[in-house]
């Protein structure tokens, strides 16, 4: 593609902030409609338990109260939500019904749907709604005797392998150095600043669904709602609108994407929901919690021989549209960007009476990438190896590109890397943290606080296929509309492509009208926004339409037929890359991890635009941050969510991590598209509980501390130090 106008490299302000930041934003709630109800969802207020009766006479009394449905209301057979990603047939034992029916599995499950001519309303009904629940025990955890599902024995959905050479074969004709350790993620979540919301009209005349609030994949979504409707997908149009955030949570298919849609035509009139805060970290997907044992086997010198290991990840009551997306990730780049000839792991799909997981930025890399970036430095440390050169002497070569990663057996997933070279984000990133000067404080005590450093590299899988569509028009005013299969989810999508666009038909930015994306009736497929896709896949269909576009005109002159479609596909993931490094001071009185440094350094293919690959990275590293040293979803032994405050569950400010730098590469661009661009929407996230775990230990080395396991918050760290100095005490007595 010609530069001509090169508005791919520009640092362009998002133009879609203009609309943000002068209250013109389109969310759900703003949408008004004549006679619109409002629904509430009941939600199952025990974690297990047998549904013996759902009386709601007294709620039915109420004034302005129009429905209260249940499972008896939805028909003989309640809809069962399908996998999106990875299916596999013993999976579907464990699918979520779109309501409770005979059984509940978390608290929070729904089990009525109220409408009413207002909200507070709905909200009182469902106060006076009696439900009768007999409680079982509640499964915390993948052990005891207590199944959530008859057919599935020990409460394991699946177990999943990926393997590469022969890992038992290299264990067991090796003799020297190993190491096995086991590391633990905790359960937290996306926390979008906007909960999930939706709007259901129902044209009785035309048997027509419209569904507002859809993002993340419109176009899978309606395929499951049209079938759950009984409708052809012809009569099921979901649309796209603004929305305050997405990662990886927002937009999956939910037990509210169907029952919605069903109360506005079972009562003929629009009907709304919208997310509370407490209904968000109570029913959105959770994410993150697994644990996993690794062990390792080195050479001498720190050349890693082998790697195998056993996962197990809590993917709560049910398996959801991509609950095993994250498990299977952990297995399959686990390696990361490290040369490891033999490998050997698998990962279990553990079923508890907690919310059921998903994806959420970076999912199973970010574990991944802890449970190995840890254990590197432990095993750095006992072999005598500095780190940064363990790391160096195992990091995959640029000659060795395209690299093979260890194969997923079941689902069978092939992957391998593309381009890069790794070590040159490694010292980049070693020279802008200036290493060296800050070496000299690590392990050492400053003003009271024990001060360490860490570094860990890693690389992010994206551009997920198998393709993706645009059509491009050119209007009665010379401008151009650009219409996109993917979806905007907060990334700087219209800006990132009304660049691309720009340049593709060489004309003004000014002269795109504007990107439309999403909704189902821009276009007759589209795949959206998920696994960093959107400006490989999306603007490379963008592309293809501008070339067919630029050769209609070539050959017919200004016909009346001013639009061309193009498609880009690809099996072919993109794999940026880079390295973080932190530097951490911990109060050992008190256990508060102070961030005072924190560089990361990624090599994306082509930057399309600067200043929103900044603020996507910034970001990634924020929230990775949160994770590791704040957020947590804490349960109880009775399967009670604790956390369903923003008051309990803590969140990053402004002012907790202000000294953050991030530079971005360009100089191995991906073969494998137009752009050459690679995905770069997760990568900030992916290192960060390694590199700050690592930084941690480093500080508490005269501890011992080894902290393996997270949320590394002040009283776990306050609690490691305490047990340390026992041990310690212990030993010298």
């Amino acid at each position: 593609m010609r530069k001509t106008n090169a508005y791919i490299g520009a640092a362009i302000n998002r133009l879609e902030d203009a609309r943000f930041l002068t209250g013109r934003g389109q969310y759900v709630g703003d949408i008004a409609r004549a006679g619109l109800l409002h629904a509430v969802i009941l939600r199952s207020p025990v974690a297990h338990g047998i549904i013996r009766g759902v009386r709601t006479d007294a709620a039915l009394e109420l004034p302005g109260l129009r429905a209260i449905l249940t499972a008896a209301d939805i028909g003989t057979r309640v809809p069962r939500i399908p996998m999106r990603q990875e299916p596999m047939p013993e999976l579907v034992l464990c699918e979520q019904p779109v309501i409770a029916e005979a059984k509940v599995r978390y608290v929070g499950e729904p089990v009525a749907i109220i409408i009413a001519d207002n909200a507070d309303l709905a909200e009182d009904a469902a106060s006076h709604i009696d439900l009768d629940i007999e409680v079982l025990p509640p499964v915390m955890s993948s052990r005891g005797d207590v199944l959530l599902f008859d057919d599935i024995a020990g409460n394991i959905a699946a177990t999943m392998q990926a393997v590469r050479g022969d890992a038992e074969a290299a264990f067991n004709a090796h003799s020297g150095y190993t190491r096995r350790e086991r590391f633990q993620m905790h359960r937290h979540t996306a926390v979008m600043m906007e909960g999930r919301g939706l709007l259901a009209e129902w044209d009785a005349n035309a048997s027509h669904m419209t569904l507002y609030g859809a993002a993340k994949v419109p176009f899978p979504n309606r395929r499951i709602l049209a079938r759950f409707l009984g409708l052809p997908e012809s009569g099921v149009a979901l649309i796209e609108n603004d929305v305050g955030g997405g990662f990886g949570a927002r937009g999956e298919f939910y037990p509210e994407d169907f029952l919605v849609p069903f109360a506005a035509r079972a009562l003929g009139a629009p009907v709304r929901w919208i997310e509370d805060r407490r209904e968000n970290l109570l029913a959105t997907n959770h994410a993150r919690e697994a644990e996993c044992t690794l062990e390792i086997a080195c050479a001498p010198d720190g050349t890693i021989i082998a790697l195998r290991g056993e996962a197990i990840a809590d993917i709560g009551a049910y398996v959801r549209t991509v609950g095993a997306t994250p498990p299977r990730n952990i297995i399959s780049v686990l390696s990361g960007p490290y040369r490891i000839p033999h490998i050997g792991l698998s990962v279990s799909l553990a079923l508890t009476n907690k919310t059921p997981a998903g994806t959420y930025r970076g999912p199973g890399r970010a574990e991944a990438d802890f449970f190995r970036e840890r254990l590197f430095d432990i095993v750095a440390g006992e072999l005598g190896i500095d780190p940064v050169e363990f790391r160096r002497r195992n990091l995959i070569t640029r000659a060795e590109h395209p690299y093979r990663l260890a194969t997923v057996l079941r689902p069978k997933i092939l992957s391998e890397t593309d381009s890069g070279d790794y070590t040159e984000t490694l010292d980049r990133c070693l020279a802008e943290f200036d290493w060296t000067g800050k070496k000299t404080l690590d392990g050492k005590i400053k003003d009271g606080r024990h001060h360490g450093i860490a570094i860990g590299c890693y690389f992010e899988g994206g551009a997920s296929g198998p393709r993706e569509n645009a059509r491009l028009r050119i209007e009665t005013d010379g401008t151009v509309s650009v219409f996109v299969g993917s979806s905007a989810v907060g990334q700087g999508l219209e800006t990132v492509f009304a660049q691309i666009a720009a340049d593709a038909m060489e004309v003004p930015l000014a002269q795109i009208r504007g990107v439309f994306h999403g909704s189902t009736d821009l276009l007759h497929e589209g795949f959206g926004a998920y696994s960093s896709r959107s400006t490989v896949m999306g603007g490379s269909a963008i592309i293809a339409a501008a070339n067919a576009l630029r050769e209609k005109i070539r050959v017919h002159g200004h016909s009346g037929d001013l639009e061309a479609s193009g498609t880009f596909e690809s099996s072919k993931r993109t794999y940026s890359y880079g390295a973080h490094a932190a530097h951490v001071a911990v109060d050992a009185e008190t256990g508060h991890i102070a961030l005072i440094d924190y560089v990361a350094v990624e090599d994306v293919g082509r930057i399309v635009n600067p200043a929103t690959l900044h603020g996507q990275t910034l970001g990634a590293i924020v929230q990775g941050l949160g994770g590791a040293l704040m957020e947590h979803l804490v349960y109880d032994g009775n399967g009670q969510l604790l956390t369903t405050t923003l008051a309990d569950y803590l969140m990053p400010t402004a002012c907790d991590f202000p000294h953050i730098e991030v530079f971005a590469l360009e100089n191995h661009p991906n073969p494998h598209n137009p752009l050459g661009a690679k995905g770069a929407g997760e990568g900030g996230i992916i290192p960060v509980a390694g590199v700050i775990a690592n930084a941690v230990a480093s500080a508490l080395r005269a501890f011992d501390v080894q902290p393996n396991a997270l949320p590394l918050s002040p009283p776990k760290i306050f609690r490691l130090i305490r047990e340390a100095e026992t041990r310690l005490s212990k030993r010298n007595s």
